[in-house]
């Protein structure tokens, strides 16, 4: 496959850069693709951000020279893009446990992290039904916490923001604000993504009388985006993790598209008989 190719070319272009900055404009130009789109994808495949990859390679190979001896801490340092050696030990003992002179003892205990390679994995999953769609300006509005945006984060900071919001009521305040009954369902906004953060909003489309009193209003552009499902399924039971899993490591390395840098969505609705249907919207552009 030719995307197999063009990310174990973008992984051949990090490991042979790693004692210089890497550019992830770069990097991503090596796949084909943008570098918010590639961080993104390498994000969900690897479950481990970019930048965090790249930090485990350059500590790894740190721990390699520093053990063969004959380099000194602050070479390493200056090597790997740190700014002190203050700064590249407390990054060298976060991983290895040890300070890097340790390195040099005689059964001390240390941590390689491999360089990771992209192959082809035959599974049992069924189809992924999407559906693209092209939907005009439009307006939300409700509240919003910035998360961590690498590895397994977001889907422990999410669920935990969700259950505080229901807990102090701020679910009940949006669902009156916007109309609906007491069983209302919410969407949720996933937008302004800076480095490894971005914002969550919990809310509802904009009423036209206006921004309620205590929320925040978000301005949504004219935009193309593919749509997917979890299908139709009792409460609790629509896996939304597993969705947005399968829609950056499979669907989109086969696609011809890629993610454009704007809001993203996580949409609920109450299809009756406590049955519920959830859909992610990922605005993208072709290739």
């Amino acid at each position: 496959m030719d995307w197999l190719k063009r990310m174990n070319h973008a992984l051949e272009y990090i490991e042979t850069h790693l004692s210089e900055e890497i550019d992830y404009d770069q990097v991503a130009g090596t796949a084909c693709c943008s570098a918010y789109h590639f961080q993104r994808m390498f994000s969900f495949i690897t479950n481990v951000s970019l930048s965090e990859y790249i930090r485990r390679r350059r500590l790894t190979l740190a721990a390699f020279e520093l053990q063969s001896g004959g380099v000194k801490v602050i070479d390493m340092a200056l090597k790997y893009g740190y700014e002190s050696p203050e700064a590249f030990s407390r990054a060298f003992k976060k991983m290895h446990g040890v300070m890097p002179k340790a390195a040099r003892d005689n059964g001390v205990s240390l941590k390689a992290y491999p360089r990771l390679s992209f192959h082809i994995s035959i599974r049992g999953d069924v189809e992924m039904n999407y559906r693209m769609e092209g939907k005009p300006a439009f307006e939300m509005f409700g509240v919003s916490t910035v998360i961590h945006a690498d590895g397994e984060n977001p889907f422990i900071e999410i669920p935990a923001f969700w259950q505080k919001c229901i807990s102090d009521g701020t679910v009940k305040r949006i669902r009156a604000a916007a109309g609906l009954g007491e069983h209302g369902q919410l969407h949720a906004v996933l937008y302004n993504k800076q480095g490894e953060q971005l914002s969550y909003m919990i809310g509802y489309f904009l009423p036209q009388s206006g921004l309620p009193e205590g929320f925040e209003k978000l301005q949504i552009p004219p935009q193309s985006y593919a749509i997917f499902s979890t299908g139709i399924n009792p409460s609790g039971q629509n896996d939304i993790h597993g969705l947005w899993r399968r829609i950056w490591g499979e669907w989109f390395p086969s696609a011809h598209y890629e993610a454009a840098n704007g809001p993203e969505f996580e949409m609920t609705y109450d299809r009756g008989n406590n049955l519920y249907e959830m859909e992610v919207w990922i605005p993208v552009v072709k290739l």
